[in-house]
């Protein structure tokens, strides 16, 4: 009996040792559970994202205004009449 007592303890500790670290055990359930929560907070960034681009999209499909504006930002563009002042400022390597 006492042999049978000991073969329990045994595979009692390993039943708990494996319920703790082993293949899907609470440790790497934890390590889951992280990568689980980083990859929904990057999901909401790249749906906030895509919010963005798809109302940018709206607008440049349906105002001027939105593609007139983004010319003039991105390519410098002016319109007839108007005059162009550019102003630099001045860089640290010119104070040498």
């Amino acid at each position: 009996m006492k042999w049978l007592n000991i073969l329990l303890a045994i595979l009692i500790l390993w039943a708990l040792f494996q319920q703790q670290f082993g293949d899907g055990g609470r440790k790497e359930m934890k390590e889951k559970l992280l990568l689980l929560e980083q990859q929904q907070a990057e999901i909401e960034t790249l749906k906030r994202r895509n919010e963005l681009l798809e109302a940018e999209v709206k607008s440049l499909k349906t105002g001027l205004d939105a593609i007139e504006e983004r010319a003039r930002a991105e390519l410098g563009m002016i319109k007839e009449d108007e005059t162009f002042i550019q102003v630099i400022s001045p860089s640290d390597d010119d104070d040498n």
